[in-house]
């Protein structure tokens, strides 16, 4: 398995911290930490998909991101002993990760302290993601959102040719930071395109091509 994330670390950097990973399976649905949960360790994902969800300030539950193959979650467990999770993350789907606990990290990072690039890099691409995510909430309006995250779905939900999204409509709405009335009307306007096809909570995308210029 190969992490894009971790792309430019040395290669002997990145197999430094693999040894000291372990190999943990979730079934459908279950719960890899809740919200306020003392952080203890990286999650690096190696098969199977992850959601992340919070609780708004009126109390609602929102997804924020799907993690996927080649992604990691709970980056920040291994810089501060007294870190929190910001979120709850639960499988949607049988999955695997490789757990980085920070204690044998900190041992790691004694004898090999260039094992530090590791960190840096999932650091430096969460905090990109969360620039990305800044920009666009204040200056992309929500029907290119929604462009946007059904693009980054299709990448990461592809089989194949098979690019079936198997999230609610209501769901894509909370990642992309919009009304499920806007969501709606946008599916069903690339439906008529022929970008999409909609069916009974989940959508295929047809034409991510399409979809991506008119999301950019």
């Amino acid at each position: 398995m190969e992490w894009q994330l971790l792309s430019s670390v040395p290669a002997e950097d990145v197999r430094q911290v693999l040894q000291i990973a372990r190999r943990r399976n979730f079934a459908r649905g279950e719960v890899v930490f809740h919200r306020a949960d003392p952080a203890d360790s990286l999650h690096l994902v190696v098969s199977g998909r992850f959601a992340a969800r919070i609780t708004t300030p009126l109390g609602d539950t929102a997804l924020i991101a799907v993690h996927g193959p080649g992604d990691a979650f709970g980056e920040l467990a291994l810089v501060s002993d007294e870190s929190v999770r910001s979120a709850t993350v639960a499988a949607l789907e049988p999955a695997e990760t490789r757990s980085v606990f920070r204690r044998d990290f900190a041992r790691l990072q004694r004898e090999y302290p260039s094992v530090n690039a590791v960190l840096v890099s999932l650091l430096a691409e969460q905090v990109r993601r969360m620039n990305e995510r800044f920009v666009e909430a204040h200056y992309v309006d929500a029907d290119k959102r929604v462009r946007r995250r059904l693009c980054e779905l299709a990448a990461m939900y592809r089989r194949g040719e098979d690019m079936t999204i198997p999230l609610t409509q209501e769901e894509l709405a909370e990642m992309a930071g919009t009304s499920r009335a806007t969501v709606n009307r946008v599916l069903r306007d690339e439906q008529t395109r022929g970008n999409v096809e909609l069916r009974r909570g989940k959508t295929l995308v047809l034409d991510v091509d399409t979809l991506a210029r008119r999301a950019s």
